[in-house]
């Protein structure tokens, strides 16, 4: 199959869906494209999971795009593209269980390839294969971070709240002075800002490329002016990624990152680091007010105390602290590292992130801080 052909087939699936009800823009059916040239249209279960990651916008599109999916690639009758059926390759090559043998089998699948992902998005990142990390980048697409909100100065017409004076007072005088409706307002609110310390030591590596497509995740979507998503990297030293996190492509922002920070993989400093990014950053104005996410399991190499007094300082300068472990969802765990002593009393909400589903968990803490 050309290119243009297997581009028309893939087109014609995002129409179905948009006409099947999913909301599907121009941006979500390019990232289709995009992550199916990657995995390959002959892989049945990687194309399938490459369209719900990136093409469906929550629950409520899961069983209409299972049906689409199923009508659209797997039935009898399925599309056949620019091509006559004698001059096109099969849309699914082998390994595709299509026999035409009813719907009974294809449903079978889907409910195999669901019960599979889910299974994926509750384990371990540490404990994935090569194959396995992979398929689960594509699901990354399933997180929507919403920036926390804060109360601004002005304030803003609504159904209740308090009485606008100033408002209700120029209805009656646009009535000659008869008693007119009351008008109410409230407090506007503003993008909260929210600041990702990643740690990239050793003992995190394993979770580094994750960290980093949820920080991509972060980035895109709670960018707003100055309460932008900001990123920074911590181990033996403090670098600022922020710019290459806000490249469109998770890819090409991962690779960025890399190509930023030079202490990959190594020891862990972490109350030097943050002093760092309090002296230089912090206290001029990006951490006051901020929700702060720490990524880091806690194995401090330098000082331990001055680890507690950078994260009392943090703590005062902060709207809130959130401090991201992957060994909290480990049965048996017990903070008795000596930074996560040092840390927890300055630390708001003490949370899991080894895997997908706990990323999904702490999305919805910072966008409720």
């Amino acid at each position: 199959m050309t290119v243009t052909g297997a581009d028309e087939l893939l087109l014609g699936f995002a129409r179905a869906l948009r006409a099947a009800g999913v909301h599907v823009t121009q941006d979500r059916a390019q990232s289709f494209l995009d992550a199916t040239a990657v995995v390959g249209l002959d892989d049945q279960r990687a194309t399938y999971w490459a369209g719900r990651a990136t093409l469906c916008a929550g629950p409520d599109d899961l069983d209409r795009y299972d049906q689409v999916f199923t009508a659209w690639f797997l039935s009898p009758d399925r599309p056949t593209g620019p091509r006559s059926t004698q001059e096109r390759p099969p849309v699914t090559a082998a390994g595709l269980d299509n026999d035409g043998s009813g719907e009974g089998s294809d449903a079978e699948d889907l409910r195999t390839m669901a019960s599979e992902a889910e299974v994926l998005r509750h384990r371990d990142i540490a404990e994935m294969s090569g194959a396995e990390r992979a398929r689960l980048a594509a699901l990354f697409e399933t997180l929507h971070p919403r920036p926390p909100r804060r109360p601004a100065h002005r304030r803003t017409p609504w159904h209740r709240g308090d009485v606008d004076a100033g408002r209700t007072l120029r209805k009656m005088l646009a009535r000659m002075g008869e008693p007119a409706e009351i008008a109410w307002r409230r407090r506007r609110t503003r993008p909260r800002r929210v600041v990702l310390l990643l740690d990239v030591s050793g003992s995190m590596s394993p979770y580094a490329d994750a960290l980093l497509r949820l920080a991509h995740r972060f980035a895109l979507r709670t960018t707003s002016g100055s309460a932008a998503t900001e990123v920074f990297t911590v181990g033996t030293r403090l670098t600022r990624v922020t710019r290459a996190m806000r490249l469109r492509d998770p890819d090409r922002a991962i690779v960025a990152a890399g190509q930023t920070v030079p202490d990959w993989s190594g020891g862990t400093r972490l109350g030097e680091t943050l002093k760092m990014f309090l002296d230089r950053w912090g206290q001029r104005g990006l951490a006051r007010g901020a929700v702060v996410v720490v990524f880091s399991d806690g194995w401090e190499r330098g000082d331990t105390a001055l680890l507690g007094a950078q994260m009392r300082r943090l703590h005062d300068l902060a709207h809130r602290v959130v401090w991201v472990n992957p060994h909290v969802g480990r049965a048996g765990y017990e903070p008795v590292q000596q930074g996560i002593v040092a840390a927890l009393p300055y630390v708001d909400d003490f949370v899991a992130g080894h895997s997908l589903a706990t990323f999904a968990e702490l999305v919805e803490v910072v966008s409720h801080a």
